[in-house]
């Protein structure tokens, strides 16, 4: 039996008294991930991305291991839920324009100084002034620096559309500026190299493009090496107090990890290992999040129909964006209808043993967006299901 057909016969013993649609979490690979990233972040603290995990009871199972410190979020109302949960070191990654919120953090000592805000641009601290009403709690503030790779005089741009501050020189006018504005502390920075972390460099079947990928990587790493250095010297002689820089990813951890200037490391989809994430020279994980839905019809030989399953991930739609059928392995998407909404066809040889009511397991192609889809998560130790935790979605909060 092959490890992963010995991984279908546990999942389906650990979950033959439920019904399907079902999501798990295999401990034993999730706790083997965080394992991974704490080597390859080489004693610098690695700070939890919530949207990669989307579960309260997870957060705080991988936060209790050594080498993990704080929560990187996504929303404002985000942050101020888990401030308000216990978590005590909360960095929004995004700016916010949510007024309500800004007010509440305004308004409380104790998410005041729980929670970094995200700013980018001097409009952002203008709102949140325009939206304390009355609140006069000191903000804590974070800048983000472009990580984008310029080439042929900046005609040629390589990384995603995040922060307008690529040169240190910007980053340093927004740290004075900061710095002048009663109210708010300048306490950290922040880059993520996207294109380095979220980037697979080896493309099954594209050779060519897997080398182009490594050799543009490693010029953007060398040249953000140096320009990150540069940019937190300039933010320190504002700042001298700073009190982290964050960067990296799943995929760029011991990269970034090796930078002088930075002292923390972002991640979280390198947890559950999604499938986005199977392309990677630097790393090789363990699938730990999966979802099963059920066979429901039999059309002919080689077709089995399973219900819905059609969960593609953001990100410019292409087939690397919908989950791919894991167990058993030699399943493969019907061309003409992919994921469905609510019914899923799966081609190949391994469908003329699967029965009505068996559960085809999935790899999500992103990892926390799984969770908008599953109201609970089975945790999965050997063969059973030791516990059963809510995600965000199941404990009512939807933030995005």
């Amino acid at each position: 039996m092959t490890s992963r057909a010995a991984d279908r016969a546990r999942y389906d013993r650990a979950t033959a008294h439920l019904d399907a649609p079902v999501a798990i979490v295999d401990l034993e690979a999730f706790d083997a991930n965080a394992d991974d990233l704490v080597r390859r972040a080489g004693g610098k603290p690695i700070r939890v991305a919530s949207k990669s995990v989307r579960c309260r009871a997870l957060l705080e199972r991988v936060l209790a291991r050594d080498g993990f410190a704080g929560i990187m979020s996504f929303t404002l109302a985000e942050s101020l839920w888990l401030a308000r949960s216990g978590f005590d070191d909360v960095l929004l990654a995004y700016p916010s324009a949510d007024r309500a919120a800004f007010a509440e953090l305004a308004a409380d000592p104790k998410l005041a100084s729980s929670v970094t805000v995200m700013v980018d641009d001097p409009a952002q601290l203008r709102l949140i002034d325009e939206a304390r009403g009355g609140g006069r709690e000191e903000v804590r503030v974070c800048l983000e620096l472009d990580t984008a790779y310029r080439v042929l005089g900046g005609r040629v741009r390589i990384g995603a559309l995040r922060s307008p501050l690529h040169s240190p020189a910007q980053v340093a006018a927004l740290a004075r500026a900061v710095a002048r504005r009663p109210g708010f502390r300048l306490v950290g920075v922040m880059a993520y190299e996207g294109h380095v972390a979220g980037v697979g460099d080896a493309v099954a079947g594209h050779p060519a493009r897997s080398r182009a990928i490594r050799l543009m990587q490693a010029a953007a790493r060398k040249e953000l090496g140096a320009r990150r250095a540069e940019t937190i010297r300039a933010v320190r002689a504002v700042a001298p107090d700073l009190e982290f820089v964050n960067g990296g990813g799943t995929g760029s951890v011991q990269h970034t990890a090796a930078e002088r200037a930075v002292t923390e490391i972002a991640a979280g989809s390198g947890l559950y290992v999604p499938r986005l994430f199977d392309n990677y020279t630097s790393f090789s994980g363990r699938p730990a999040a999966l979802f099963a839905q059920p066979v429901v019809r039999r059309p002919s030989a080689g077709t089995v129909t399973v219900l819905g399953g059609g969960y593609p991930a953001s990100g410019a739609a292409g087939a690397d964006r919908s989950p791919v059928p894991y167990l058993p392995e030699g399943l493969r998407y019907d061309p003409q209808e992919g994921a469905g909404e609510v019914q899923t066809p799966l081609l190949g040889a391994p469908a003329d043993d699967l029965r009505i009511g068996d559960k085809v397991w999935f790899r999500h192609a992103k990892a926390g967006e799984m969770c908008e889809r599953f109201d609970a998560l089975h945790l999965v130790g050997g063969d059973r299901v030791t516990t059963t935790v809510p995600t965000y979605r199941g404990e009512g909060r939807t933030f995005l």
